[in-house]
C-alpha cells in the first residue's frame, strides 16, 4: 500500500503520540511512515484496512496467524554475554545465542526494515509503580499493535508518551525469514532475547502470544535479582482482601478459574510478589476460547462478542460474521486479546498490598488418578512447584498432536523461566511460611480413567472445591495421607459428593488405578533428578513413594 502513496486512516494521527525517544536510538533509519501509540479504534481500522483481520459479529477484531498459532517453544534463544552467563540456567528452555551473531542478524533486520512502515506501543510493564518497567513494542502489524496495547499497561497523558524511554523493546517482525545457515538458528523462525542491549527479536512468527512471553521470560530473569518473586499465574482477591494465586499451564483453567464473579480479578496470567503484596505485570488478558461456554465462563465468553478484543484463529461464518467457538479447524489454541477493564469486578491499580493466603497449583492430568484436591505442606509445596506436573493440550506449543501429553514444566511456566527452579521455588516457600499461605494442588483434568476412557473433572466440583478452600471450609474436615505422594485429601467437602475425592471410586478395574498411579509417580521421580542437585535433600525427600516402597514399610 505505501508504494502508491495514499493516506490510511490512521495518517493523520500518526506522531500525535510521538515520544521524543525515536527509533533511530535503535537502529532503525529510513522508515517510511511509523504509528506513534495509537489507539484501540484507530489500530482496528487500521488492521481492516490492511486486511490483516475482520470484524466479526459483535465488533471483535478476528485475525489468523497462519503456521504460527502457537508459541515457538524449540525456537527461542537468550544471548549469552556477561550480565547472563553465570545468572541463565541454561538448557532445554534456554539455550544460548552468540552476541556477534546476533548483531549481525539485528543489523539485517535494520536494513529489513527501512522504506517500511511500523507501529510503535510505548507502555509498561508491571502495575506496582515501585517495580514498574517502561517497554517499547514495534511491530509490522497493526493487530500486532493493538495486542501490545491490550496486554500491557497505557501511559496516561501525553507527557507520559512523550517522555516514554523503554528501558526493554520488542520488535516483532513476522516477515523477516532467519536463514539457519547464516544465523545459526533452528529454522527460520527465532525469538532472541538480548539483555545487555535490552531488545527482543521476534522473526517469522504471527503469534501475538511471543510478544507477550517474550516481556514475561524479562521479567522472570529481572524481578528475582530485586527479591520480587515472578509468577506464572493469574491472582484474583476475596471481599475480605484474601488474595488467592492460580498457578498452571495453559488448558488447566488458570484463567477460566481466576475470573471468579464472587472475587475480583488482578490479573489473569502473569504477577509478582515483592515484600508489599501481589501486582499484576498486565493491562490485559489473553485467553483460550476453544469451546468456551457462556454458562460455565461468562465473563470470558462476553469478551468475544465485544469490539476491541482481538481474537486469534477463531472460525467465523463468512456471510453472517457469528462466531464458532467449538470450531478448532485452525488450532485448538484460539484465543482472545482484550484490557482486563473488559471483565468486570477487577482490581483496577493492578495490585493489592496484602499477601496470598491460598496458593493453588493446577494440574491437568490426563492419566485420571490424582485427586481433584489435595493440601501441601511447605516442602511438598516446593516438590511440586519444582515439578510443574500438567498435561500439555494439543495447540499450545508447535507439533503437538489431540491427545494430551504428560509434561513437566518446572514452576508451572518453565519455557519462561530463566533462572534456576529452585531459586523461584525458594521464594515462594519463604512468601508461604512468612505470610501463613496455605497451598492446594488442585487437579482439572481426567477422572474415570485417562484420556479418552474417562472424563474431563466437573467445572461445577472443581468451582465448589476451590471456593471451600478459598472461604476457609476444608479447615475443619477430615483428610486422608495419600498412599504415594503423601499428601492431604479431604474426604469431604459441601456440595461435592465424597466419592469424587477419591479418583480410585471412578475406575473399574481398582489394580488398573494403582498401576497407572504409580506408573505417575515415576515419572515424578525421575523428573525430578533434573532438578536435585540444586535443591535441598528434604525437597527431594517430599517427592512421591513407588507402590513397592509403600508395601516394604508396612
Amino acid at each position: 500500500m505505501k508504494y502508491l502513496e495514499f493516506d490510511t486512516p490512521g495518517t493523520a494521527q500518526a506522531g500525535d503520540l510521538k515520544s521524543r525517544y525515536g527509533l533511530a536510538n535503535h537502529g532503525l533509519v529510513h522508515l517510511d511512515r511509523v504509528f506513534w501509540n495509537l489507539p484501540a479504534a484507530a489500530l482496528v481500522e487500521e488492521a481492516t484496512f490492511r486486511k490483516e483481520g475482520h470484524l466479526a459479529h459483535g465488533g471483535p477484531l478476528v485475525v489468523n496467524t497462519g503456521k504460527w498459532s502457537a508459541r515457538a517453544a524449540q525456537d527461542k534463544y537468550i544471548v549469552r554475554e556477561e550480565s547472563t552467563e553465570n545468572r541463565i540456567w541454561w538448557g532445554e528452555y534456554n539455550r544460548p545465542y552468540d552476541p556477534d551473531k546476533f548483531s549481525a542478524l539485528f543489523a539485517r533486520v535494520q536494513a529489513f526494515l527501512q522504506d517500511e512502515e511500523l507501529f510503535v506501543q510505548d507502555c509498561f510493564v508491571g502495575a506496582d509503580p515501585e517495580y514498574r518497567m517502561p517497554v517499547r513494542v514495534i511491530t509490522e502489524h497493526a493487530w500486532h499493535s493493538l495486542f501490545a496495547r491490550h496486554l500491557f499497561i497505557k501511559p496516561k497523558s501525553l507527557d507520559e508518551y512523550q517522555s516514554h524511554i523503554p528501558e526493554f523493546t520488542v520488535l516483532a517482525v513476522p516477515s523477516f525469514r532467519c536463514d539457519p545457515r547464516i544465523d545459526n538458528t533452528r529454522s527460520e523462525t527465532a525469538i532472541i532475547l538480548n539483555f545487555a542491549q535490552r531488545i527482543a527479536l521476534v522473526c517469522n512468527s504471527m503469534y501475538g502470544g511471543e510478544i507477550k512471553k517474550s516481556i514475561f521470560t524479562v521479567m522472570n530473569f529481572l524481578l528475582p535479582l530485586r527479591e520480587v518473586l515472578s509468577m506464572h499465574c493469574s491472582a484474583n482477591v476475596g471481599a475480605g482482601g484474601d488474595v488467592a494465586l492460580f498457578f498452571g499451564l495453559s488448558g488447566t483453567g488458570k484463567t477460566t478459574l481466576s475470573a471468579d464473579p464472587k472475587r475480583r480479578l488482578i490479573g489473569d496470567d502473569e504477577h509478582g510478589w515483592s515484600d508489599a503484596g501481589v501486582f499484576n505485570f498486565e493491562g490485559g488478558c489473553y485467553a483460550k476460547v476453544i469451546r468456551l461456554s457462556a454458562e460455565h465462563e461468562p465473563q470470558i465468553w462476553a469478551t468475544t462478542r465485544r469490539f476491541g478484543t482481538i481474537l486469534e484463529n477463531v472460525v467465523q461464518d463468512r456471510t453472517s460474521r457469528r462466531l464458532d467457538l467449538d470450531d478448532d479447524r485452525f488450532t485448538e489454541n484460539t484465543r482472545a486479546a482484550y484490557p482486563i477493564e473488559f471483565i468486570p469486578n477487577t482490581v483496577p491499580e493492578g495490585w493489592v498490598h496484602t499477601h496470598p493466603k491460598n496458593v493453588i497449583f493446577l494440574t491437568c492430568d490426563a492419566q485420571g488418578v490424582m485427586p481433584p484436591i489435595a493440601r501441601l505442606d511447605p516442602d511438598r509445596a516446593v516438590y511440586h512447584f519444582i515439578s510443574g506436573y500438567t498435561s500439555k493440550i494439543a495447540g499450545t506449543e508447535i507439533g503437538l498432536g489431540i491427545e494430551p501429553e504428560i509434561a513437566f514444566s518446572a514452576c508451572f511456566g518453565a519455557p519462561f523461566m530463566v533462572h534456576h527452579p529452585f531459586e523461584y521455588a525458594r521464594m515462594l516457600k519463604d512468601r508461604m511460611l512468612r505470610h501463613g499461605s496455605r497451598c492446594w494442588l488442585v487437579n482439572t483434568g481426567w477422572v474415570g480413567g485417562g484420556w479418552g476412557v474417562g472424563r474431563r473433572i466437573s467445572i461445577r466440583h472443581t468451582r465448589n472445591l476451590l471456593n471451600a478452600a478459598l472461604e476457609g471450609k476444608l479447615e475443619d474436615v477430615a483428610y486422608r495421607r495419600d498412599r504415594l505422594f503423601g499428601f492431604e485429601v479431604p474426604l469431604a467437602c459441601p456440595e461435592v459428593p465424597e466419592d469424587v475425592l477419591d479418583p480410585s471410586n471412578s475406575w473399574g478395574n481398582k489394580d488398573d488405578y494403582w498401576r497407572r498411579y504409580d506408573a505417575l509417580a515415576a515419572r515424578y521421580i525421575d523428573n525430578f533428578k533434573l532438578f536435585e542437585s540444586g535443591c535441598p535433600k528434604e525437597v527431594a525427600a517430599a517427592g512421591p513413594k513407588r507402590l513397592k516402597e509403600v508395601a516394604a514399610t508396612k
